[in-house]
């Protein structure tokens, strides 16, 4: 009898010690008590609002690169934050940032998380893109009406009520959070300064033929960024030389080269490369930036990946290419590299050259109104091809299908082994499209993948 007495004083005791350590667990992360997980969603939410983002980016004024690689970020990290109660390998990056406030999960509540990022991207994206066309909007409520009426039936109406208000909330908070953020928040209102007086020289970057406009965004570098730091730099540029045996002076004439070819009918590659990666002409395809979202997109599908995949990729995609135009854009106003274009023109004295990048219809063509050095489009690949290798793997084989179809330009599909051949490509292209040096590519890949690994740093697993 002794003996049983001892034995069930032993089992209460054990018992009591198990009890206080799950209460302790909930006490810690109380929102992974939900009894549905994030991952046993598919990512159809995630995917169609992504392809939404990219048409309001694209018809949106103000969003240039750097502006919609922000707004990416803001959307990502909302997206993911409102799927974590029900994400228990993962963890809440609030308590990362310094003055991100975010809502804490009800424990008694099992969120239904579609429906709860539905409610996160409809607030982020009417918030973020205020000056959203007419049409643009219309499809943004449409989308949001769909995704509420087909989960309406998946659930009682008191969690999909829950469930929409938890998503609201994190969104209010995130965005509360961005506009503390001045050098960034409604960056769309002034992207161009026209109280920017770039430094003079030889070799300096001013106004550039044939617009002359006023710089992009030279004060970016200042903008918070989510895993970056300004020490994450790039190795300066080849010393300025107008020397016909110079290094530069080299890299010049292989620009310049490239479309003469292009011009004489020539180097068909290289001109479909060139077309293929361009996306940065108003209003005919998305941004530099939002082109590895739509790449994003097709990894996700191709994997059938769950929405919890889903909201971890969208998420890290969005601060990899914020990120990197903050640092891209620093470092281009840091070192004031003029572009190859007034080089071939005033230096080699082809006065007549120009580039290929945005034909109007009228033979005029266009260079980026802002420094040379890194290429933009080649730190925005570098930075995304290194979370989406992260997330995908190394050898990861992939068909671009971003602008199958189109009649503007050649956008036939290419087919790619890995992310990083993708990043390589597009950092390439920008020296047969007439618009970056060699160098200028080169020191944007660098750049990028040393964003891309601080992204990839950040904690997001237990």
């Amino acid at each position: 009898m002794n003996n049983k007495l001892h034995l069930f004083g032993k089992w209460i005791f054990a018992s009591i010690l198990m009890v206080s350590f799950l209460t302790a667990c909930q006490d810690e992360d109380p929102a992974i008590t939900t009894d549905q997980s994030t991952a046993s969603y598919d990512n159809e939410v995630v995917i169609k609002w992504n392809d939404l983002i990219l048409e309001v980016e694209r018809y949106t004024p103000g969003y240039l690169p750097p502006v919609a690689a922000r707004s990416l970020a803001y959307i990502g990290l909302a997206a993911y934050e409102t799927a974590i109660p029900g994400m228990p390998d993962h963890k809440s990056l609030g308590d990362y940032y310094a003055g991100l406030d975010l809502p804490a999960a009800n424990p008694k509540i099992n969120y239904h998380y579609p429906t709860a990022i539905n409610a996160a991207y409809a607030s982020m994206i009417s918030r973020l893109y205020p000056t959203i066309p007419a049409a643009q909007f219309s499809d943004m409520v449409t989308l949001q009406n769909y995704f509420n009426s087909k989960y309406e039936s998946d659930v009682t109406p008191e969690v999909f009520g829950a469930s929409v208000a938890w998503g609201e909330s994190i969104a209010d908070a995130v965005y509360t959070w961005s506009t503390s953020d001045p050098a960034g928040h409604e960056g769309y209102l002034r992207p161009f300064d026209p109280s920017y007086v770039p430094p003079a020289g030889a070799g300096r970057w001013q106004p550039t033929y044939p617009n002359f406009g006023h710089a992009l965004l030279p004060h970016w570098g200042d903008v918070r960024m989510f895993a970056a730091s300004p020490d994450d730099k790039c190795e300066d540029p080849l010393p300025y030389s107008t020397d016909e045996s110079s290094e530069f002076y080299v890299q010049a004439k292989e620009t310049e080269n490239k479309i003469n070819l292009i011009r004489q009918g020539l180097n068909h590659e290289d001109k479909w490369i060139a077309q293929f990666w361009s996306d940065d002409c108003a209003a005919l395809t998305f941004s530099p930036a939002g082109r590895w979202m739509a790449i994003a997109n097709q990894a996700l599908i191709s994997t059938k990946a769950d929405l919890a995949k889903a909201v971890i990729v969208q998420a890290k995609v969005g601060m990899a290419v914020c990120d990197a135009g903050i640092r891209c854009w620093s470092e281009k106003y840091r070192f004031n590299l003029l572009r190859p274009v007034d080089y071939i023109r005033n230096v080699m004295g082809h006065t007549d050259w120009n580039t290929i990048m945005c034909p109007d219809g009228a033979g005029q063509f266009f260079t980026p109104q802002f420094p040379t050095y890194p290429s933009g489009h080649g730190t925005f690949g570098a930075a995304a091809a290194e979370v989406l290798t992260a997330e995908f793997g190394q050898h990861f084989v992939l068909t671009d299908n971003c602008h199958r179809n189109r009649s503007e330009f050649n956008g036939t599909p290419r087919t790619f082994n890995s992310f990083y051949e993708m990043a390589q490509e597009n950092a390439y292209s920008r020296i047969p499209i007439g618009v970056h040096f060699r160098m200028d590519a080169e020191a944007a890949v660098d750049l990028g993948s040393k964003v891309g690994r601080k992204v990839n740093g950040l904690p997001w697993e237990k």
